[in-house]
This record gives structure tokens, C-alpha cells and sequence, in this order.
């Protein structure tokens, strides 16, 4: 065939062109791929795996850093001190906060205060309720209402026991703290409270002793004179007539132990006052250990406290200088601290029935309770706080029925408001007139106008009747005018209370977060929370036990600083002391026990008016309760 005869599409071929050239032209005619269109599609292949490779490292190395960077926001100041495998590891500290009487009610209260009294919106919370993570039931071993001593004990100790128990089981056997078992574990130890140190919540830390009225016994053995010596590094509170001897004016012992020398001699550093506790404060270094007794017995009510705060420091500055005081302790010690930190007159504002008095004491407490979460979010090391009641108190309602006739429904906080003081303080006001010169010839008229201005000037109650303030002048002991004074409050404000002393309903549990006690979520026994603080530390509360029920301790003559009384019960126990036992260090007995170390007494009804009438009668129940 000549070149003429050559299909039209022929290309002549030339040193430019190839084999390859030419198919790579048919493949585009075609439609069919080459050699070569397929190793450009290999190579775009490699091109896009390897950018593809590029972005996840890319994508992987900046999940890493926010991972460590979350990792290390939870260290700081979130990391509670748990190992991956879900025990606690390295250096850490456990707040334990005990709001003494609050129950649920509490919360709404005071909520709703908040709200009115601040002009508030209605979603408008406390720091506490973002905090809840459960609920704790209360009983005791002898009664579904426990009181605060057998309700601590279940904290310090992790058991159950009787209503007056400071730490002492049933068969009234010593157990150990959690705070005892700390120190001796190296971890450095506190007391915060605004009653008195020796009240049955701290004395359940640091004490033992059968009964909670051996105050002035508590108060021994929390600076260092029982079997275990010192175990407590911070101390501060009020209470301070336990501790001086009967013969210096402010003292309510029983004897003339100076126990504040005691004290000193055992290496304290002691004071007793604001301006000290502010010297304290400005300088920062604080010298350990520290008794600070702030007040004669409990610390006021914080709605009298604002008006004198240059005398008493309130629950989160107290809470404050400890917590500082213990991390500059244990800056480089491989241990943390562990600080139980009470608000304790929540409780005493429900025994009184004052609603106005509640409000404040809630608030002090979530402020202390804030001011805790903020130390823990600037502190080094890693931290945990905990917090939970003993008990309600009081009854509290939202609602309360004032006649026969259906109810409204609502509840007025603004009657809280107009009050600048609480019913204990108006009851001392009227009081202190009683007591004065004038009193003697004052005129029935002069009388009743002075607990008008107390009605008007410190509850803000404007709208009394004679009859109430007849009722305050013809106050009978079992129920004085400062019930009184706080029923008019709560009648105004149609807020309710079934008791003056303590109830048996479920009390919530709070945390710094779920993830750092996610053993307390939902509901449990109290004993459950001393069985966290234990396990947090990871501390042997077994073994003080072991070791206090070991140790045999002489009484010696007006050595427990017990009542006068509490003493001759004692020497008729132990007649000799050389047999009084292990324990007679804990003063006489509680609750009378059966053959088998169980209580005679636990819950039924045994005609309890008539109980109550012959106790009235002085044919108490010797039982040594605080009922």
C-alpha cells in the first residue's frame, strides 16, 4: 500500500513521537486507558493518600493537644486525685462541709429569699444547688431521727450509733476518725465550725465520749489529752468558756482545768479574737498547730454577726485561713489535708423555728461553700470537697395553714426581709431588760412598750397584736419569747414547722462534681460518707480503732472535766481504778445496752407525753440525750 492508501488518521511517526504517544491518542479516541493514564492515576492516587495522611496527623496531634490541655484543665483544679483505676492516687486534699440541720426545704427558702430580697430572676440558684449529687438517709442506731452526735459519728466514723454518741459504737467501744486515721497517715488536719468546737459535729472528729453533754471532757481530748495525743492541726470556732477554768470570768466549766494552757503546753498557738484572727489573715503565715477560740460560746447567728463583724469573722473567712494555713503546711509534703468545715447554726436556726434567721445561715454557708470551690480551683494540688447534713431540722415547710378555712397558696419572703435580727437576739434585748435596774420598777406599760420597739425595730413586725405581745411578757421557760418572737415571723410569712428539734427526712448530698464522688450519686446511708472520706484518703480508720481500744488510761481525780455530777456516776462505775477499763476515759456510759451489745432502747412508742411530763416533773430518763 502506498502512502496515498494509508488511512487518513495515519501519522507519520518522528524522533518527537512514540509508541506511546500514539496510544495515549487512541486511548482518547477510544476511551480505552494506557500504561501511562494509569500511572498518572497511581500518582494522583499517592498524591491525595498522602495529603489525606497529612490532615488526620495534622487532625490527630491537635486532638492530642486539646485532649492534654483538657486533661490538664481536670488536673487543674478539677482532678479529684483518682487513678485510672478508679482509686486515689498522689497528693490530694478532701474538704469535708457539714450544713448542720439543712434539709431540702432549707434550699428552697432560702432560694426564693435570695430572689425576692436581690430582685432576682426566678432562674436565679445557689451554689449548692449546682452542686447536688444525692441524697443521704439519716437514722440512727436508736432512733429513725438522729441527733447530731450519732449523725457525725456515721461521718467520722463510718457506723452507726446512738443518739449522743461522739464516736463511741452501740456496746460503747471507742471507733476511729477518719481525721485521727489522716494524721497518723501524714496528712495534715482542721476544724472549721461557727458553734462551738466542742458541739457534737467537730467533737466527732476529734474526740470520744460517751455522751455529747461531757463537753468540757471534749474539750481535753481535742488538744491532745486522750490516748492518741494531738491529732488536730487547726482548730477555729467558738466554745471558749469550755476551755477556761472555772474561776475566770467567761468560763462554763465544771472545774478550774485551764485547758487553753493546756493547750499551749502542748504546742498550740492560740487567740481569741478578730483582731487577731486579721493579723493572721494579712500576714499569711500562719504557725501551726492553731486553737482559735473566737467567741465565748457559739459564734451569732449571721444576721446579728453583719452588725458586729468587726468581732466575729464569718464562715468562709474562717474556712479561708484555715484552708490556706493547711496547703502552705503541706506545700512540700508528699500528703495533702483533709478539713471538716461546718455550718453549724443552720441547725440551731431550725431548733428556734426563726426562718429569718435560716435564710442567712444558708447563705453563709453557700458563700463558705463557693469560697471553698474557689480555693480548690487555684490550689496546686488536686482536691475533692464533700458535703453533706446531718439531719434536718425543724420541720421546714414552704407553706403553712393559719386557719380552718383551704389554704392560699404561697409563702411572703418579703416579712424575712424587714428583719435585721434574729429571735435569739431580740429574746437576750428582752432579757438583758429583765436583768437590768430599771426592770424592778418598770410599769407593766413601760414593759410592753419595750417589747414592742424589739418587735418593730429588730423583726420588723409592724402589725402585732396585744395578744402577742402579752404572750411575750407571760413567757413560760418551755417555751420562751424567742419561740415566740420567731412564730410571729413565720406566721407572717406562712412558712411552716412541725417540730423544734430534728425530723428524720433525707438530706442532699453535694460535691465539687459528680466525677470526684461518683461512690456518693444517688441515695445512701450516711455511714456511706465517712466510708468515701476513708476510702478518698485511703486511710486505715480500723487500725486507731484497734489502737484506742488497746490503750488503757487512767481517770485520775477531775481528770475527764466532767459535770460534778457525770464524775460521781463515773467513780460509781469504776470504783477502783485500776479495773475502771479501757474506756472509762470516755466518761460514763450512753444508752443502756442488752446481754448481746444491742441498745435497750431503740424506736417505739412508749406513751412519749407522758414521757415528757414526768420528765418535766424532774423524773428524767437518764439517758443522757439532748432532746
Amino acid at each position: 500500500m502506498s502512502g496515498r492508501d494509508e488511512p487518513l488518521l495515519a501519522r507519520p511517526t518522528s524522533p518527537q513521537s512514540s509508541t506511546q504517544d500514539l496510544a495515549e491518542e487512541d486511548a482518547l479516541l477510544t476511551g480505552q486507558p494506557t500504561a501511562r493514564s494509569e500511572d498518572k492515576r497511581h500518582k494522583w492516587r499517592e498524591i491525595g493518600l498522602f495529603t489525606w495522611a497529612l490532615f488526620a496527623t495534622a487532625a490527630v496531634i491537635i486532638l492530642a493537644v486539646v485532649a492534654q490541655h483538657q486533661k490538664e484543665a481536670l488536673r487543674h483544679p478539677n482532678d479529684p486525685g483518682w487513678g485510672e483505676d478508679g482509686k486515689p492516687s498522689g497528693k490530694r486534699n478532701l474538704i469535708f462541709m457539714v450544713s448542720d440541720g439543712m434539709g431540702p426545704t432549707s434550699l428552697a427558702l432560702t432560694r426564693s429569699y435570695r430572689q425576692y430580697a436581690g430582685g432576682l430572676p426566678i432562674d436565679d440558684i445557689l451554689v449548692l444547688d449546682k452542686h447536688v449529687i444525692g441524697t443521704s438517709r439519716t437514722r440512727s442506731s436508736s432512733s429513725l431521727v438522729t441527733d447530731s452526735a450519732a449523725g457525725a459519728t456515721a461521718f467520722s466514723c463510718g457506723f452507726k450509733s446512738y443518739n449522743g454518741a461522739i464516736s463511741v459504737l452501740p456496746d460503747h467501744t471507742p471507733c476511729g476518725t477518719v481525721l485521727e486515721a489522716a494524721k497518723k497517715a501524714g496528712y495534715m488536719t482542721g476544724l472549721v465550725v461557727t458553734t462551738r468546737l466542742t458541739d457534737a459535729t467537730p467533737a466527732c472528729f476529734a474526740a470520744h465520749a460517751n455522751r455529747r453533754e461531757y463537753e468540757d471532757l471534749i474539750a481535753e481530748q481535742m488538744i491532745g489529752h486522750y490516748p492518741l495525743g494531738r491529732v488536730v492541726d487547726v482548730m477555729i470556732g467558738g466554745g471558749r468558756c469550755h476551755f477556761l477554768p472555772n474561776t475566770t470570768e467567761g468560763s462554763c466549766r465544771a472545774d478550774d482545768r485551764d485547758v487553753v494552757a493546756m493547750a499551749k503546753d502542748n504546742g498550740f498557738h492560740y487567740i481569741s479574737s478578730r483582731s487577731e484572727f486579721d493579723t493572721l489573715n494579712a500576714k499569711g503565715g500562719v504557725k501551726l498547730p492553731l486553737l482559735g477560740l473566737l467567741a465565748d460560746t457559739d459564734i451569732p447567728y449571721e444576721i446579728d454577726r453583719a452588725h458586729v463583724e468587726d468581732i466575729y469573722p464569718s464562715e468562709a473567712e474562717m474556712a479561708k485561713l484555715a484552708l490556706h494555713a493547711l496547703s502552705a503546711a503541706t506545700k512540700d509534703s508528699e500528703k495533702g489535708f483533709f478539713i471538716m468545715i461546718e455550718g453549724s447554726r443552720i441547725d440551731h436556726a431550725g431548733h428556734g423555728n426563726d426562718p429569718a434567721a435560716q435564710v442567712h445561715e444558708v447563705l453563709a454557708h453557700d458563700k463558705a461553700f463557693a469560697t471553698v470551690l474557689d480555693f480548690l480551683d487555684k490550689d496546686d494540688t488536686p482536691g475533692v470537697l464533700v458535703s453533706t447534713s446531718d439531719h434536718e431540722t425543724g420541720g421546714l415547710a414552704t407553706a403553712r395553714q393559719l386557719t380552718h378555712d383551704y389554704p392560699h397558696y404561697y409563702w411572703f419572703p418579703g416579712v424575712l426581709a424587714n428583719a435585721s435580727h434574729s429571735a435569739e437576739y431580740g429574746a437576750q434585748k428582752w432579757h438583758q431588760f429583765l436583768d437590768s435596774a430599771a426592770a424592778s420598777t418598770a410599769t407593766t406599760a413601760t414593759k410592753r412598750s419595750t417589747v414592742e420597739a424589739i418587735i418593730k425595730d429588730d423583726l420588723g413586725i409592724v402589725d402585732y397584736t396585744s395578744e402577742e405581745v402579752t404572750s411575750i411578757l407571760e413567757a413560760a421557760p418551755n417555751w420562751p419569747p424567742s419561740y415566740l418572737f420567731a412564730d410571729m415571723i413565720s406566721r407572717r410569712a406562712q412558712i411552716g414547722w412541725s417540730t423544734h428539734g430534728h425530723s428524720g427526712v433525707d438530706v442532699n448530698i453535694y460535691a465539687s462534681s459528680p466525677k470526684h464522688a461518683p461512690q456518693l450519686v444517688g441515695n445512701h446511708e450516711n455511714i456511706e460518707v465517712g466510708q468515701f472520706l476513708a476510702s478518698y484518703l485511703d486511710v486505715d480508720v480500723e487500725a486507731v480503732t484497734a489502737e484506742l481500744r488497746s490503750k488503757h488510761v487512767k481517770t485520775g481525780d477531775s481528770g475527764l472535766g466532767l459535770p460534778e455530777v457525770a464524775e460521781a456516776e463515773l467513780k460509781s462505775l469504776f470504783p477502783d481504778e485500776e479495773s475502771a477499763g479501757d474506756y472509762a476515759w470516755m466518761g460514763p456510759p450512753g444508752l443502756p445496752n442488752n446481754d448481746n451489745g444491742q441498745l435497750a432502747v431503740l424506736d417505739n412508742y412508749h406513751g412519749d407525753f407522758k414521757h415528757r411530763k414526768r420528765e418535766a416533773e424532774g423524773d428524767g430518763c437518764g439517758c443522757g440525750l439532748m432532746h
